[in-house]
């Protein structure tokens, strides 16, 4: 097993190089763009910004915008989530970063089924968009730590199986979502050879996740003993304090290696 740590967020453009330069130092080997509230990297920028990523060896992937519902019962507001990952997709082509990240969709008034088979035809519609432009992207939607959100680690499976489209799994939303993570039965449902996961510390209740926190030493040693060992890994983490929780994980990591 290997595992690549790294946080989830880069910064502004001005200091996007030096910010990596910065990571690199810290031994990342990946970094997670969030492009959650907009795109914000233009083409001409995001050149020079991938340029540097590959020279350092640190992976770039994406998070798409927050504003996203593939389920919603207005058409304008599905094409509208299509087009901001399909943005995401573009920009990150010209960063070299190899899968964009995003939560689904909600159920909203929908039966589960009726919110898979929606949820499923708009992934196939952009995986299709994206083979057309000759992209080399892939899309990972993300399982959820809501009870009332798409996006529990069945669903992502079965959507992985029925479109061919990529998949990350956050191990804080599973937590939130199912009051325990079943490492066995993730193991089962995600078969690949590597895992894309979102980590962090998670604050929860009934209705499943509230905020994320700082992530505590047993948190991640609990993650990282029950790991699988025969797969590639990349762990970025999203709690408030990012840097120094990746740089934990890490060492954690390193002595149990």
């Amino acid at each position: 097993m290997t595992i690549k740590f790294g946080p989830a967020g880069l910064g502004s453009v001005a200091d996007a190089e030096k910010v990596l330069e910065q990571y690199k130092k810290f031994g990342f080997k990946i970094c997670e763009i969030a492009f959650t509230y907009s795109v914000y990297i233009k083409k001409e920028d995001a050149k020079r910004i991938g340029k540097k990523a590959k020279e350092l060896g640190i992976d770039l992937t994406i998070h798409a915008s927050y504003f996203i519902n593939l389920n919603s019962s207005e058409k304008e507001k599905v094409e509208a989530s299509k087009k901001r990952i399909l943005k995401c997709c573009e920009i990150g082509e010209e960063l070299g970063v190899k899968r964009v990240v995003f939560h689904p969709g909600y159920y909203g008034k929908m039966s589960k089924e009726e919110t898979y088979k929606n949820i499923k035809k708009q992934i196939k519609e952009i995986l299709e968009r994206i083979q057309k432009n000759n992209w080399k992207i892939k899309i990972s939607p993300e399982t959820m730590g809501k009870v009332n959100v798409f996006g529990s680690p069945e669903e992502i499976s079965q959507l992985v199986k029925d479109t061919g489209c990529d998949f990350c799994i956050d191990f804080a939303h599973i937590l939130a979502r199912e009051k325990k993570v079943d490492y066995g039965k993730i193991k089962k449902l995600f078969p690949q050879e590597y895992w894309h996961c979102h980590f962090s510390g998670i604050v929860y209740g009934e209705k499943g996740e509230k905020h994320h926190k700082s992530t505590e030493k047993k948190e991640w040693g609990e993650l990282l003993e029950n790991l699988p060992k025969d797969k590639e890994i990349s762990i970025v983490c999203e709690s408030p304090t990012l840097i120094e929780d990746s740089i934990e994980g890490m060492s954690i990591y390193e002595k149990l290696k």
